[in-house]
């Protein structure tokens, strides 16, 4: 007997170890989708930090696609802010192809046709180009940026699967490296935790959880001054206004049938005092005598001095590329991700662009599995660079450019690029297209600024070449091809330069204005 109770003990042995052996290589899988099943029975599916222009948009998305959302803003009153206040013709296409389009009605948005521009009592008006490949009408919107986010939280919290809740994040809930949700007050004070499988941090550009997520810092360039002129209409309102003034430039444009904004922008470290009117006589004395005449601007200008500067602010103007974040379980969105100079106005555009490309990769996803969300999120990272990389470094080189110097190199490239944008054609048309979203191809802009660095270069030998006039246009060429190779770096050579990546996003996001259901 004994030789058969150890050939039985052996047989059990053997199975024994089999299944253990089975159980702990399933271990993985197992855990993973039962962790899938417990965050699919939790309150929300995606929590949202932040119902700006972003936030809403993204939080209405996901909710059309069956999405449980919890939206958490510091402050739901209207905002009061001049930043955001031009949608591109490009974001007017992303808000259609999100189903918004109609959250830009009844806000007395004002049509944007143009942009036109004046140095030194010269001006040219550039008008967006009418192309067969940009499926939606070639017109921005001039509006006030709060009503604007007002229409988009309204249509979010319109939908049964989304909680707006007017709250203060504190903190990220964070477990190993994976973020599980958020800690914070709400409109009663009291500290309450929520938890999701998925965190959008979209809390705009003085985010404080930002550094939490990714491994980032914003760098101030300069500051803007922004005041409203009540009761007036600009000759021209469908253009947007921008002075070559000197030492930084001017901006005027109408915000509302009635109602036009001033923006001029300030040195970083000399602000005019507003309590001891410095700012005021910086104005009047300093910047309204470079405000042509022409169209109403300049006493347009002076009327709103004159009138107090009616809803005066200062915003710091901010740049801030972009850092994949490494953390699973969250997202960073919009100025709380990425940041460009506001010149080009683009900011709601590309963010709209991010909202697009998130809502599509998740769309088919079981938000619950981690680890497939966090390969989606990678792939993020490379959709939305076409149109990220082009208005970053059009953003960058343009205000750059802007700057007004005694330098006769950088100069040079200051009248340059004014001749190239007012010389017509494909130039002006090129130009007008990539400005509006229409064109989102760093390659094409890598070549038109190669085209207006020989412009500038032409401008400076012209009309007889001298040592000097040489020696200044080899300076253009090292400084446009040192902003250049800057953003090659930042953004990938691939990215930049090859264009298979924006032939992609064309195809997948370009080529209809009709929102997916």
């Amino acid at each position: 007997m004994v030789p058969t109770y150890a050939w039985l003990w052996t047989l059990l042995a053997f199975v024994l170890t089999w299944m253990v052996f089975h159980l702990i290589k399933r271990k993985p899988g197992a855990t993973e989708e039962a962790e899938a099943e417990e965050r699919r029975e939790g309150v929300a599916d995606v929590i949202i930090v932040g119902a700006g222009v972003a936030g809403s948009a993204l939080a209405y998305s996901l909710a059309k696609d069956g999405r449980r959302v919890h939206v958490i803003e510091r402050d739901l009153k209207e905002p009061q802010r001049f930043m955001g206040e031009l949608m591109q013709a490009g974001g007017r296409l992303k808000l259609a192809q999100l189903g918004l389009e109609d959250c830009l009605k009844d806000i007395d948005a004002q049509e944007s046709k143009s942009l036109a521009i004046y140095k030194d009592g010269k001006h040219g008006t550039l008008y967006y180009p009418s192309s067969t490949k940009f499926p939606y009408e070639p017109q921005g919107r001039f509006l006030r940026n709060g009503r604007l986010v007002q229409r988009l939280r309204k249509k979010a919290a319109s939908l049964a699967n989304v909680q707006l809740e007017e709250g203060t994040v504190k903190s990220l809930i964070e477990e190993k490296g994976m973020v599980r949700g958020v800690t914070y007050k709400n409109s009663a004070g009291e500290e309450i935790t929520a938890f999701a499988p998925l965190t959008v941090v979209c809390d705009g550009c003085y985010s404080n959880l930002r550094r939490s997520a990714i491994e980032n810092k914003e760098e101030v360039l300069s500051h803007f001054v922004g005041f409203v002129v009540k009761n007036s209409r600009l000759e021209d309102p469908h253009s947007m206004h921008l002075t070559f003034a000197k030492p930084f430039p001017c901006v005027i444009y109408q915000i509302t049938s009635d109602e036009v904004r001033v923006a001029a922008e300030l040195p970083a470290d000399s602000i005019p005092s507003m309590a001891n009117g410095d700012m005021v006589n910086f104005l009047k004395k300093t910047l309204a005598p470079q405000i042509p005449e022409t169209g109403k601007l300049r006493g347009t200008f002076l009327k709103g001095v004159d009138e107090g500067l009616l809803e005066v602010k200062i915003h710091a103007t901010m740049s801030m590329s972009a850092k994949p974040c490494d953390k699973k379980g969250v997202i960073v969105l919009g100025d709380a991700f990425n940041m460009r100079h506001p010149i080009v106005a683009s900011g709601m555009m590309v963010a709209l662009s991010d909202v697009l490309i998130i809502r599509n990769l998740l769309r088919s996803s079981n938000i619950g599995n981690t680890k497939k969300v966090s390969e989606l999120i990678r792939s993020f990272y490379i959709i939305r660079k076409p149109m990220a990389a082009t208005v970053n470094t059009l953003a960058d080189v343009f205000s750059n450019v802007l700057i007004a110097t005694t330098d006769e190199a950088k100069e040079g490239m200051r009248q340059g690029c004014f001749n190239y944008m007012c010389s017509g054609g494909y130039r002006t048309n090129g130009m007008m297209a990539i400005l509006g979203g229409m064109n989102p191809r760093p390659l094409t802009l890598a070549l038109h600024l190669v085209d207006i660095t020989l412009f500038s270069m032409g401008y400076l030998l012209s009309p007889f070449p001298s040592p000097r006039r040489f020696w200044h246009s080899l300076r253009i060429f090292a400084l446009a091809l040192k902003m250049l190779v800057a953003h090659i770096v930042d953004e990938g050579f691939k990215e930049m330069l090859i264009p298979t990546n924006a032939a992609a996003y064309r195809r997948n996001y370009m080529a209809t204005a009709s929102a997916s259901d």
